[in-house]
């Protein structure tokens, strides 16, 4: 499956939440509520949902938050099954440390789907090194900052400004002014998106 290039706003009245943390978002759905289409017109989600269908909807919706195509979803997947400790958790821990997450939790990037895009155009270096993959694992220590010949780019002063107010991440340093942050812990489970329930996707890839 490709990677989803429609509408956002329609993802988020399909699935009844804000699925990318803009406040514009938040207000469509107040204005309308109900799922786009015929059954949404007609004021609903359709009738009971199986297990399955439960568990399925559980993963696309995490999957639409981070931006990630079904392959590359199932490979982060795997990759927390091998780790050791709780699969679920795993999961998160990894998707949260992506470079382009952690851009848009320490405040650098409105989206992450911003994010993603500044990250595959190289914006950012990690300990002094020019790195353009979005998926890269930011580890504890790792600083990340704006390439020097990008400080006076017109794009991050308004980054910044509408992202003022903005609580970055506890498990993120961030320098705002400097436009760097380091990785200062592990993301907990405390952290992670609480919209979705996590262990519903395990039970996905499980069954």
């Amino acid at each position: 499956m490709s990677r989803y290039r429609g509408p956002k706003a329609r993802l988020c009245r399909s699935y009844g939440l804000d699925l990318f943390g803009r406040p514009k978002y938040g207000k469509i759905l107040e204005k309308r509520p109900n799922p786009p289409g015929h059954v949404g017109a007609q004021g609903g989600r359709g009738g009971k949902k199986s297990g399955f269908a439960i568990q399925l909807r559980e993963k696309q919706k995490l999957r639409l938050m981070f931006g990630l195509t079904e392959k590359q979803f199932k490979r982060t997947f795997d990759e927390a099954i091998r780790m050791q400790g709780v699969t679920a958790d795993n999961l998160m821990k990894l998707l949260e440390t992506r470079l382009d997450n952690v851009l848009y939790r320490g405040g650098l990037a409105l989206t992450r789907f911003q994010a993603r895009q500044l990250a595959s155009h190289g914006h950012f270096l990690v300990n002094g090194r020019r790195v353009n993959i979005p998926s890269y694992r930011v580890c504890i220590g790792d600083k990340v900052e704006l390439r020097p010949k990008l400080k006076n780019s017109k794009l991050y002063p308004g980054i910044l400004e509408e992202n003022k107010g903005y609580k970055p991440a506890r498990w993120l340093k961030v320098q705002v002014k400097d436009l760097a942050l380091e990785m200062a812990g592990e993301p907990a489970s405390d952290d992670f998106e609480q919209i979705v329930d996590t262990q519903k996707i395990v039970e996905y890839y499980s069954r």
